[in-house]
């Protein structure tokens, strides 16, 4: 049995130690680099037909006449963010995900699921299949996200002053 599961592995080394990774399910010889977590633009948008191409460069192209950000893949998705991430897009194979962090909840026919996402804000799913969709309301609900993460500043605690001991306290009298 041992000849039979080596032909069926080919040049399958048992002496050399490989493992699995959990995430992309690659097989990694022992001492090869390995970083499926890193990822860029390009990698994650190579694929998409020329519909979802174009709207991904409409939506990326709006997104940056909002102002100085930091636009960078992480895993499955591009992210946008100021001081935190304000949107972020999962290219699919016949949509673009795209999560849009606001301060409130949005009721409309573009948007597939709302939830809390903290106490201030709402994370909202929207598909976007074609690059007409990049348009109002979809961008009015961007730039919101892109001012949202400036004015959702956590507010400082009031801290109470200390009072000033007085005099002995009154009595009351019972009456």
């Amino acid at each position: 049995m041992g000849g039979d599961v080596q032909s069926l592995l080919g040049a399958y080394n048992p002496a050399m130690a490989r493992r699995q990774c959990y995430h992309c399910k690659q097989w990694i010889e022992e001492g090869e680099p390995h970083d499926c977590w890193t990822t860029t633009e390009d990698a994650l948008t190579k694929e998409l037909s020329e519909d979802l191409r174009d709207a991904w460069e409409r939506l990326r192209d709006s997104a940056t006449e909002f102002g100085e950000q930091r636009i960078y893949a992480s895993h499955k998705s591009i992210m946008f963010s100021r001081k935190s991430c304000y949107f972020f897009v999962r290219p699919k194979k016949s949509f673009l995900e795209v999560c849009i962090f606001l301060g409130r909840a949005l009721k409309a026919p573009q948007v597939r699921k709302v939830d809390q996402s903290s106490k201030s804000k709402f994370w909202h799913i929207v598909h976007i299949r074609h690059r007409d969709e990049v348009e109002s309301p979809i961008t009015d609900w961007l730039k919101e996200a892109y001012d949202f993460v400036e004015i959702a500043k956590p507010k400082p605690t009031m801290v109470r002053a200390k009072r000033k001991p007085r005099g002995k306290p009154k009595r009351r009298s019972k009456s």
